[in-house]
């Protein structure tokens, strides 16, 4: 399985409960923090839910 870059590039003040877990879940806590991930279901899940506050890229 490949791994991504998660960026946050937004901050989560205004967002929902959900959204505020899923950022803390991956490890993302302001902006400008980068966390690298396995490239999961669980991952992509999490990432769909806060994909307009984060950019992710494939890494090898």
């Amino acid at each position: 399985m490949g791994r991504l870059k998660v960026t946050q590039r937004k901050s989560v003040i205004g967002g929902t409960s959900n959204q505020r877990n899923s950022m803390r879940s991956l490890g993302l806590k302001r902006i400008g923090d980068i966390v690298v991930k396995e490239d999961r279901p669980e991952i992509r899940g999490m990432v769909g839910t806060v994909s307009h506050l984060v950019t992710v890229e494939e890494v090898d």
